[in-house]
């Protein structure tokens, strides 16, 4: 309950119905939009694998899945995915698609151990997307590039979405400012990370923080990000600021995919070098899957964000603390 932010005489804009249409004309536009600047076609996509496929995102490698039996084959279990960031580049190539070309999915999880406040739930949905490169594009000038194209996106619906309702002004900059993990901590060295994003995006009102994961001067990351499908060098989350709570509101996680080389190298870092013997991790290092760049942006969090909600709760459905609920109906927040 610490963690739950109450604004200052908040008063929801729209009725639990017209929050439901608000919801889908924010989705319906802004993935139309993306899929369409991105070159994606929408795809299936599991909502469990086998856990021996390597498949899974181990998040920070602390996460517990949630793990089920199947009746017709009693030997083996299934895990609901953390998200698809592996998967994406299998079905790539799977699929038959090409150079230029990408997809996108909607992605249900459930991540049981998330501490839950104004942002953070254990249901889980975003659009995971991936899109095929070459080698040579394996470059910070390519991230950048698809990071500008996805925020042209979201400025894009912005506007959209301030035309549709009176209540909605645009708060997003021109520009989407970027900065490396190790130039973030060297600008506010006494500050915790998540201080440090806050700092930067208050100034900047949208930003890209590049190389999470990889450890920094202090001894410590940004961030913990799974050795096993971004590139540490070459990834980085967008991140907002978020008047309605005053906070750093993180809209997308994304980057260009491990090759063989960062792999291994990642792999050693982190002390897990069995996950190589896993099916996914092996075809990467057998050059087996294309190079692509790809990441996930939370469907509930741009919903709340444009709609100016004051929390998650208020665009999905999920289960919460039940001192949780009491608070948000105390404050007239509510929870679907």
């Amino acid at each position: 309950m610490e963690h739950f932010i109450i604004p200052e005489n908040y008063q929801p804009a729209l009725s639990l119905h017209d929050t439901q249409v608000g919801i889908k004309t924010v989705k319906d536009f802004f993935q139309k939009t993306l899929s369409d600047r991105l070159n994606l076609l929408r795809v299936s996509a599991p909502l469990f694998v086998d856990p021996s496929s390597g498949l899974n995102d181990n998040l920070n490698g602390v996460e517990r899945p949630v793990t089920f039996d199947i009746k017709e084959s009693p030997e083996q279990d299934a895990e609901i995915v953390h998200s698809l960031a592996k998967w994406k580049r299998y079905a790539l190539k799977k699929y038959g698609f090409a150079h230029g070309e990408g997809l996108y999915t909607d992605m249900v999880a459930i991540r049981r151990d998330e501490d839950t406040d104004n942002i953070h739930s254990i249901y889980v949905d975003q659009w995971d997307w991936e899109k095929i490169i070459t080698r040579e594009e394996r470059n910070v000038d390519t991230l950048k590039d698809v990071v500008r194209t996805v925020y042209s996106a979201l400025k894009k619906t912005e506007k959209y979405m301030a035309i549709q309702y009176d209540y909605i002004e645009e708060i997003l900059p021109k520009d989407i400012f970027f900065i490396t993990s190790q130039e973030l901590e060297d600008m506010y060295p006494g500050l915790s990370p998540k201080d440090r994003e806050y700092k930067i995006v208050k100034e900047k009102g949208a930003v890209f923080i590049m190389q999470i994961g990889k450890m920094l001067a202090s001894g410590e990351p940004h961030d913990g990000r799974a050795p096993d499908y971004d590139d540490w060098e070459l990834n980085g989350d967008i991140i907002v600021y978020y008047p309605v709570l005053d906070i750093a509101l993180e809209l997308s996680s994304m980057g260009i995919r491990v090759d063989a080389a960062a792999l291994k190298h990642q792999l050693e870092v982190c002390g897990c070098e069995e996950r190589a013997e896993l099916d996914f991790q092996k075809a990467i290092l057998n050059d087996e899957l294309p190079f692509t760049i790809g990441g996930g942006i939370g469907q509930s969090r741009i919903c709340m964000f444009y709609l100016r909600k004051a929390h998650i709760g208020e665009v999905h459905c999920s289960l919460w603390p039940e001192e949780t609920v009491k608070t948000a109906e105390k404050y007239n927040i509510p929870l679907l």
